[in-house]
């Protein structure tokens, strides 16, 4: 074999080579395995081409270039605080944390230089916008609506950027030193007007209770007095339908009878009592008892 077919051949295999070896690096070039947390903004030419998912794509090399990486994972700002002033001219310092994940990497990095320090401004103006809005009071009985309030604002603000707000939380609201004071003074009166209140409405119930026992009291003696009336009325009737049908024995029987209850009465004493009865009387008691005796006995 001549010299000269040996250089051919070595040649055409060397040429071979280079093709296979440019073929294979043309090969991994254009294969490009994008990672499930991450997207790939593809330029070409320097201009945006394309924006690689997960799993395997393809590009064309030497032309397409992967220029940037961008994970889609949820971020968490770095927790912030915020000066603010409410509606009642209160200072307080507001401490917040946001959470955000990049949906559309081809704005995000086309758009926004610092995404960190963009959202975190964004998010400081707003939460002082909110907070200007509200009272103190309102602030801190109502931090769950203004949570609510900060996350749409945000988001409705970083939409351009194409980043998604998850979540915004107000960790703390702090208070100055002397409003602390101011606030505590508030509530310890507040605490004594309460005190004084129920004091007083128990006084008042006391009162009602007493003036509802007397009436009561007043009810049931009149009942009484009512029932013992009746009571006498009744006696009366009995007495007079009894004279009126026995005629004067029946009146002198009463009147015996009432003597010799009178009798008892005096007779009931402790012993020591001296009683002086008339020389007559003797004999009108003797009538009285034949009376009670009743005829015959």
């Amino acid at each position: 074999m001549s010299e000269d077919l040996i250089l051919s051949l070595i040649g055409e295999n060397i040429i071979f080579l280079l093709g296979a070896l440019l073929l294979v690096i043309l090969v991994v070039k254009g294969v490009r395995i994008v990672p499930q947390s991450e997207k790939y903004v593809v330029e070409r030419f320097g201009r945006l081409h394309a924006v690689l998912g997960p799993g395997i794509n393809f590009i064309v090399p030497l032309l397409d270039s992967v220029a940037h990486k961008v994970s889609i994972l949820e971020r968490q700002l770095p927790n912030a605080t915020q000066d603010a002033i409410t509606k009642d001219n209160v200072l307080v310092q507001i401490d917040t944390s946001v959470f955000y994940r990049i949906l559309e990497p081809e704005k995000t990095v086309y758009r926004i230089r610092d995404v960190d320090g963009a959202i975190a401004t964004t998010v400081a103006g707003i939460v002082r916008a909110e907070i200007g809005k509200m009272d103190l009071d309102e602030v801190q009985s109502n931090r769950s609506q203004l949570i609510a309030q900060i996350q749409k604002s945000v988001e409705s603000a970083v939409d351009d950027w194409g980043i998604e707000v998850t979540r915004a939380e107000i960790l703390d609201v702090n208070l100055d030193q002397a409003t602390r004071d101011a606030m505590l003074q508030q509530l310890n009166a507040e605490r004594a007007r309460r005190a004084e209140v129920t004091k007083a409405e128990g006084q008042k119930r006391a009162v009602e209770l007493a003036a509802d026992a007397e009436l009561y009291a007043a009810e049931q003696t009149a009942k009484a007095r009512r029932i013992q009336a009746d009571a006498e009325a009744y006696a009366t009737e009995v007495v007079a339908k009894a004279i009126a049908e026995n005629g004067l024995e029946a009146a002198q029987y009463q009147v015996a009878l009432k003597q010799v209850e009178a009798l008892n009465a005096l007779g009931d004493g402790d012993g020591k009592q001296t009683i002086l009865v008339p020389a007559n009387a003797l004999e009108a008691f003797g009538n009285a008892f034949n009376m009670l005796k009743g005829p015959g006995k």
